[in-house]
């Protein structure tokens, strides 16, 4: 009974709640005018806004235009105002810096020391001739005398590297750059020369405990090891110098008449022989004259040079493609992706489109060239481009001797056998057995001749960021490679080094020259009158750079070791010394000109970035600048920095956000911290024409007094960093 109620309870209630046709038709009515409703609402609210903003960006418009032209009327003011700053700084600072280059000229040519004066040739020349005649073979007196003939080539290299080009003819310069050549060649010989007098002395200086000879003479820039077999021990298997360096020596050398040579020079004056050490010109203007040349040689008639037939459109190369661009970021080679080439007789005046005034090159014919090109250039992946690697820790010469013969004790006479040829290399392995490839070493392979080894701890003057990498120098090709090199250990905590090579070779340590690029951020603030400090933060290091007046210094973090680069940190120096000893000590900051080539950049233009850093440099002795993620986003036109300092706005440690192009600059409306990039102005800001008015604007009279009484040997300096590191591009 109760389930047949439950039933009749719920069919009453299923038609009480039913609609009727008339009521539903009602109710979507009723809804149908709710949404038009609600969609006319969004209609007008959507044009009201789009009315809104359309008013608002045209008064945006207006008033930047408005702006504008108000810098425009100021421009040549402003401009000539800046001139007179700038003039007042560097203009003054070159004029120092030429007038100190004439006094130490001067001082050179009057000093009166014994050594020549290597700009001198005369004088070079007869010191040259001198030594090389000299018949003192004693090591200690060669190294004595090593240490002025390598003050002579760091004196040549520094008035290279310092002196402007426009100060320096063609003639000079070949004369100095072949005057250091000969330098090293000699200084080399010498070392030759005096080994071979000491190894001709090593029965009488052998070691009692083990009956071979063990020297090590050394000076500041030169270590030589030297181990004589006199013993001829059959089980002989290596010696470890008391210096932190040892060798390993296969069992045939080890009952052969030899000498084991070290010879460890805190110089490298072999890479300068490379072909991969100098600037060389971008791969597609190779090309292109390249083509060039083959059209002339072909038609017999000159055409127009490349950069004025390329700025006119006679010659049509395209970018390369962006993987070819990859390709180059990554140092492999690259080729344009060129597909027409349209080049002009000299001397035709005709539209460039009518097809008998012009010279066409079909794909097919651009291959053929290319190819050709490729085939001439002998590419070799073993080779170390210096242009990407920089050899750290100076050359180890490590070579196998013939011994020369000993001094025999005969009743009151002391024979010595003479021979001709002076010091002689023993071939190991010997020159009519092949050697195993290094693909054959690393599967396993027997060898004949079994590798030599060589284990070395590595010096706290040099830093590492990743495992050291080693070359070997190729005395044929005059290159640095990396092949036939094995078995290489590396203990960190230790930083001493080991590994195997086929044979006796010269050899260096390399590292990745932009191993610190692009760098993640950097900031440059004043410190005290005319001091500031200037820091780079890479992924691996956090340089801390001083200047004060016109040197500059590194200062490391306490927690990066207390030795090292203890050669140089808080050492005052020029910024052009310090360059060097940075690169020289790995820490390259410094980009080379094709380092774009390696690293991907934020590329800038030019007078722009030249233009910041002027101006950078007058304003930091009140200013503080920095890096800002929104560089990146601002265009090749733009820079934007962060800056900070004396302002009149009440918080003085807020950054501000100033874009700038090589026309005008002022300040954002943005943050650093803000979620989109927007060039906008705040309000009652304007355009200027240069950085420097733009921060002037809101400045304090006390800011400006420390600007305008700074001295002009510190703007240069601050501006000389600036430049070498270019921090707005490869940040």
């Amino acid at each position: 009974m109760s389930k047949r109620r439950s039933s009749k309870g719920t069919s009453a209630s299923k038609k009480k709640g039913k609609l009727s046709k008339a009521e539903r038709l009602r109710l979507q009515k009723e809804e149908e005018d709710q949404r038009l409703r609600e969609e006319e609402e969004a209609r007008l609210r959507a044009e009201q806004e789009e009315a809104e903003q359309h008013e608002k960006e045209r008064l945006e418009k207006e008033e930047r235009e408005r702006l504008e032209a108000k810098e425009l009327e100021h421009r040549e003011e402003q401009l000539a105002e800046l001139g007179l700053l700038l003039e007042d700084k560097y203009t003054v600072a070159e004029k120092w810096k030429s007038e100190l280059r004439a006094r130490s000229k001067w001082e050179r040519y009057m000093k009166c020391d014994g050594s020549p004066d290597p700009i001198a040739s005369h004088e070079i020349n007869t010191f040259i001739s001198l030594w090389k005649e000299d018949q003192n073979k004693d090591i200690q007196a060669i190294l004595d005398k090593s240490n002025i003939v390598l003050n002579l080539i760091q004196e040549l290299e520094f008035l290279l590297l310092d002196t402007p080009s426009h100060d320096l003819s063609e003639n000079e310069i070949i004369q100095y750059k072949e005057t250091i050549l000969e330098l090293q060649t000699v200084l080399y010989n010498k070392y030759n020369e005096g080994t071979e007098h000491l190894l001709k002395q090593a029965s009488a200086l052998a070691n009692i405990d083990t009956g071979n000879m063990e020297t090590i003479i050394k000076d500041e820039n030169v270590t030589l090891y030297i181990w004589a077999n006199l013993n001829k021990n059959p089980r002989f298997k290596g010696y470890d110098f008391t210096e932190n360096i040892g060798f390993e020596l296969p069992k045939p050398l080890a009952i052969s008449n030899i000498a084991i040579r070290i010879l460890h020079t805190c110089y490298d004056h072999l890479s300068q022989q490379s072909s991969t050490f100098s600037l060389r010109v971008k791969k597609e203007e190779e090309e292109t004259k390249f083509i060039i040349s083959k059209l002339e040689e072909s038609s017999g008639e000159e055409l127009k040079p490349l950069e004025e037939a390329h700025n006119s459109g006679m010659v049509n190369i395209p970018t390369p493609d962006g993987e070819a661009q990859e390709r180059r970021k990554s140092g492999m080679k690259s080729s344009s992706a060129i597909r027409e080439v349209n080049i002009i007789h000299e001397g035709q005046e005709q539209p460039w489109n009518e097809s008998e005034n012009k010279t066409e090159i079909q794909p097919e014919d651009i291959s053929v060239l290319l190819q050709s090109l490729e085939q001439e250039e002998d590419f070799d992946i073993d080779v170390v481009d210096l242009r990407q690697f920089t050899p750290l820790g100076g050359v180890y010469y490590f070579d196998v001797l013939k011994l020369p013969p000993q001094r025999k004790q005969l009743k009151e006479w002391s024979i010595l056998q003479l021979l001709e040829g002076g010091l002689q290399t023993y071939s190991y392995p010997p020159e009519t057995v092949q050697t195993a490839t290094p693909r054959q070493e690393k599967e396993g392979e027997s060898l004949t001749f079994p590798p030599v080894g060589i284990s070395f701890q590595l010096h706290d003057n040099v830093i590492f960021f990743e495992d050291p990498q080693v070359a070997r120098w190729d005395p044929e090709g005059k290159n640095w490679r990396t092949d036939y090199i094995t078995n290489k250990k590396y203990n960190t905590k230790d930083k001493k080094l080991s590994f195997r090579m086929n044979s006796f070779y010269t050899f260096t340590l390399i590292q990745n020259s932009h191993i610190n690029m692009p760098y993640q951020s950097w900031e440059l603030r004043p410190k005290d009158v005319n001091t500031v400090e200037f820091i780079i933060t890479s992924a691996f290091i956090e340089a801390q750079l001083e200047i004060k007046d016109n040197q500059c210094r590194l200062n490391l973090p306490s927690d990066e070791g207390n030795n090292t680069l203890s050669n140089i940190v808080k050492k005052w120096m020029t910024p052009i010394a310090l360059k060097t000893a940075l690169k020289k000590a790995g820490l390259n900051l410094f980009p080379a000109e094709d380092s774009d080539n390696y690293v991907l950049i934020n590329k800038k233009n030019n007078q722009a970035e030249k233009a910041a850093y002027e101006q950078m440099a007058l304003l930091s002795p009140t200013y503080s600048f920095s890096w800002s993620k929104w560089n990146a986003e601002s265009g090749y036109e733009h820079i934007v920095l962060k800056v900070k300092g004396q302002f009149k706005e009440e918080n003085k440690d807020v950054w501000l956000l100033y874009m700038l192009s090589d026309r005008r600059a002022h300040r954002l409306k943005i943050t650093e911290s803000s979620i989109i990039f927007s060039d906008n102005l705040p309000e009652n800001c304007e355009f200027h024409s240069t950085l420097y008015h733009a921060i002037k604007a809101y400045s304090t009279d006390t800011a400006m007094e420390n600007i305008m009484n700074s001295n002009y040997q510190f703007v240069d300096c601050v501006y000389q960093l600036l430049t070498s590191t270019k921090v707005l591009t490869y940040s």
